[in-house]
């Protein structure tokens, strides 16, 4: 027996150790002559051969890729950048403007590598920072439903360090909220942006709410509970979920300290809790939003798609909305998302709403809400005043002497 077990000691002490992304950013920079191994075994062979391997921090990236020929990368629709070669590998290692995402392609001999990829590009307010202390994360919890009969949720909350336990809470929600609640350092570094825009007083104390889509018999059910134009969902959240935060946290009741966010399906969840009850939410925070007809009802026959009309003919509501997509979202049966964005933008621009739209060149992903959501959450809760329970949300003068947003062609010849 004493054979194998040194066999496997041996193993495990010559097993390939990964480098942290500060040292694969300081090996690349110097041109190390133990870059390429570093990189073998810390991004992995597999993405390498495919053109996806990168790693970067606070702006700062290594990119690499296995090529007979010396090949280009190429950032979003910047000119190429030149290799260098690392052993049998090519690598770039350049700095980017943090606070966004960017869709990165190698290319050799005018063809692509693999296809396009993106990149979040996190800032400062997206690391852990000293001074500012993480806040308490309690789940899940799940919680049955009524309004959708047999349907049952995971629920979590998280209250800032900085709260008395006394003082009612501002209030956010997030959904697809399990995504966000994982080990640290998350993928979005939605706990860690949290912390820091607490600590420096950009937002206020708020209890973040976080909602998994319900389980039931139906597989679709975060299609119901997000795509479906109607009040369900909101009551959900009303009249089921905050009752069970409320036994452990003191929140505020005003819709003027009440956020919501989503993604994707999540992002006309959203909006479309706040536009039925503005009374109840105020600011919206959507990313790569479904205004599209994902599901279709007697009283909206193209779903979410309406929205944009709807917005314009409705009477405006007091919100507060950050739009968020990218060139490269979706085009499927339902509806184009670009588009679906774009039209709401204006809508929101034409009815005079207080909003930020911020297009970018990503797919259909978390990549860019993630790397602005400082900058998003800042925004989104500017001038907020606890003494106050309600504010006239007006669109900024800078937004209303711009011009509406068009499109060009840019991908075609």
């Amino acid at each position: 027996m004493r054979i194998p077990l040194i066999l496997m000691m041996v193993a495990g002490i010559c097993a390939a150790q990964k480098a942290s992304t500060q040292e694969l950013l300081r090996m690349a920079r110097v041109r190390d002559a133990g870059l390429e191994q570093a990189l073998r075994d810390t991004l992995g062979a597999d993405k390498i051969q495919k053109g996806t391997a990168a790693a970067g921090e606070m702006g700062e990236f290594v990119w690499a890729v296995a090529s007979e020929k010396g090949p280009s990368l190429q950032i979003n629709r910047e000119a190429p950048m030149p290799a260098f070669q690392a052993g049998s590998l090519w690598v770039v290692e350049s700095r980017l403007k943090t606070g966004t995402a960017y869709k990165y392609t190698w290319i050799a001999d005018g063809k692509p590598i693999g296809g396009a990829n993106n990149l979040p590009a996190f800032g400062p307010d997206s690391y852990v920072q000293a001074g500012a202390p993480p806040g308490k994360l309690t789940g899940p919890i799940e919680v049955p439903s009524t309004v959708y009969a047999g349907v049952k949720a995971n629920v979590w909350f998280y209250v800032p360090a900085q709260w008395d336990g006394v003082a009612p809470l501002a209030v956010q929600v997030w959904g697809d909220g399990q995504q966000f609640t994982g080990p640290r350092p998350g993928p979005w570094r939605v706990l860690e942006t949290l912390d820091n825009l607490t600590a420096q007083k950009r937002i206020p104390l708020m209890v973040n709410i976080f909602i998994q889509p319900g389980t039931g018999a139906d597989r679709n059910q975060r299609s119901i509970e997000y795509d479906t134009v109607s009040d369900a969902y909101a009551h959900r959240l009303l009249d089921e979920i905050f009752p069970v935060v409320a036994k452990s946290v003191k929140m505020r009741t005003d819709g003027y300290s009440r956020a919501i966010q989503g993604l994707s399906s999540g992002g006309i969840m959203a909006f479309n809790a706040a536009f039925d009850k503005p009374e109840e939410f105020s600011r919206v925070l959507s990313w790569i939003g479904s205004y599209t007809a994902l599901r279709r009802s007697a009283a909206h026959p193209e779903g979410g798609g309406e929205y944009p009309t709807m917005v314009r003919r409705e009477a405006k509501r007091n919100l507060r909305v950050w739009l968020q997509d990218g060139s490269e979202d979706l085009d499927i049966g339902a509806g184009y998302w670009p588009a679906a964005n774009l039209g709401m933008a204006n809508a929101l621009k034409f009815k005079g709403y207080d909003y930020h739209f911020s297009f970018g060149v990503g797919e259909h992903n978390n990549g860019q809400g993630a790397a602005e959501l400082p900058e998003a959450l800042t925004w989104l809760w500017r001038d907020y005043d606890p003494a106050k329970t309600s504010q006239e949300f007006l669109q900024e003068p800078a937004e209303k002497d711009q011009p509406v947003w068009r499109v060009v062609e840019l991908n075609r010849k």
